[in-house]
């Protein structure tokens, strides 16, 4: 019954989720029904003591990154820069290599710090223009823009700010670079066989005679950001326009330079931590470096993203500028609070007696914790439509469970980091997750439409998963 009861609290969440209901409200009441069913008189300390304590202590540590992810990726799109950089890619590939312009835009986009939901808005006109150019199926957008932003510059590579690289660093005490050659091993793996998948796709559609609008030819944009952009087929010979296009670049790259020194420069600054009560503050105890240097890295690192991007085109951005930080406020907000409900909902499940039942089955199933790790974080993150709330849940529930058993089987915290973000990321989107249902709503797509290809892309991230745990096992590469 105590397993029925998990399932049934599981599986609520889920239709929530999918019928497009705020988890931010129906997971606390999901959580509470499971705790009601288990014993009434559980529930209000359940609430006040593990669900609120789970949330807030996620929103105080991860808070800043949405924010100021969202922040960045709002002023890269207002600048100009996401422009410049279209332009870019088109002139190096082409625009007849339409998909892989646009797989690289997205990857360029999401790897430098820019929220995945930001992505889907700032690329769509783009491809919307390059598809229509070379009469691609409008129906294989939704898959190219997962691949890029979706795949594996949000967990795989190393390096990467978003959020699912992050969320293991203060659990693992790793840093957002950890097991680069695994990281790039499996993004390698699903970038190769998504680029595969979608020309495939593509000469398929092009033999059928099926052009942008479909087999008739004709057609009309509906998507919620139909527009497109008016970007010259002939590389610009004008210096002053080369050097912008060069200049676009420097907020992105600067962000994973900074990145990279801050996370090694940090602890030189603190090398015993932080202790507060030297200063008499002894309530607020001492800061444990391991747990947070990933976390400053990556808010210091958008900090001067953010300042960049503003320099760079301050007139454009300005015009815009409220509404503009306003709305992407806003979304950080929304994120924030949707993982970390999840995240509450994750420690009141993982306290039920039932939860035992499903750590022991897995435990029992799959011994290698990497494994483990692996299918534990897939299946939840799967269940719950999120990335983040998925790994959420499954760290909140079995976090010290696994740094137990890395240490007993001899495997860095690092390889565990990896695989599980790369898990995270996995069976994530299904078609009940926030980032799916959003690009489609972009597009102006249904699920019937352009679903099968993003799943493609899920299957090829789940399976690259697995593929880097392979890797590891008979080479011992980190």
């Amino acid at each position: 019954m105590d397993l029925v009861i998990i399932i049934l609290a599981l599986g609520l969440l889920m239709l929530i989720a999918y019928r497009g209901f705020s988890v931010i409200l129906f997971a606390p009441l999901c959580a509470l029904l499971a705790v009601i069913l288990t014993e009434p008189s559980y529930a209000l300390p359940f609430f006040s003591n593990i669900f609120m304590e789970k949330m807030v202590g996620f929103i105080k540590n991860y808070f800043p990154v949405f924010l100021l992810g969202a922040v960045f990726g709002k002023l890269v799109e207002m600048s100009g820069i996401a422009e410049s950089i279209a332009k870019t890619i088109i002139n190096l590939v082409g625009r007849k290599r339409a998909i892989l312009a646009i797989v690289l835009m997205c990857a360029i986009l999401t790897y430098s710090g820019v929220s995945l939901f930001v992505v889907a808005f700032a690329v769509y006109p783009f491809a919307a223009n390059l598809f229509r150019e070379a009469n691609i199926p409008k129906r294989l957008i939704p898959g190219t823009i997962a691949l890029g932003a979706l795949s594996f510059t949000m967990d795989a590579m190393p390096g990467t700010p978003q959020i699912q690289n992050v969320i293991p660093t203060s659990f693992f005490k790793t840093d957002i670079y950890a097991a680069p050659i695994l990281g790039i091993t499996g993004s390698l793996f699903v970038l190769c066989l998504g680029l595969l998948y979608l020309e495939r796709r593509r000469k398929k559609a092009q033999s059928a005679g099926e052009g942008y609008f479909g087999f008739n030819g004709a057609g009309e944009e509906t998507a919620v950001a139909a527009e497109t952009v008016n970007m010259s087929a002939a590389p610009s010979t004008n210096s002053a326009s080369i050097g912008r296009q060069v200049l676009a670049f420097v907020p992105l790259i600067l962000v994973g330079v900074a990145n990279k020194f801050f996370t090694i420069s940090i602890p030189k600054w603190y090398p015993e931590g932080f202790d507060f009560s030297k200063l008499g503050l002894e309530a607020f105890g001492k800061v444990d470096l391991a747990t947070v240097t990933g976390i400053w890295s990556v808010e210091l690192a958008l900090v001067l993203g953010i300042i960049t991007a503003l320099a760079y085109d301050w007139k454009r951005v300005t015009s815009g500028f409220q509404q503009g930080i306003n709305a992407s406020i806003g979304g950080a907000l929304l994120a924030a609070m949707n993982t970390g409900s999840e995240y509450g909902f994750g420690g009141v499940i993982a306290s039920l007696p039932g939860f035992a039942t499903v750590r022991d089955s897995i435990s029992h199933t799959f011994t290698n914790p990497l494994i483990n790790g692996a299918v534990t974080t897939n299946v939840l993150a799967g269940i719950t439509g999120s990335a983040s709330g998925g790994m959420g849940i499954a760290l909140s529930a079995m976090g010290d469970k696994y740094i137990q058993a890395i240490t007993q089987y001899n495997i860095p915290p690092e390889v565990m980091h990896r695989v599980v973000a790369m898990a995270s990321g996995g069976m994530d989107s299904l078609p009940h997750n926030g980032a799916v249902i959003t690009l489609l709503a972009v597009t102006g797509l249904t699920h019937k439409q352009a679903y099968g290809d993003i799943f493609a892309v899920t299957i090829f991230k789940t399976l690259a998963c697995f593929f880097v745990i392979l890797v590891y096992s008979l080479t011992g590469l980190v």
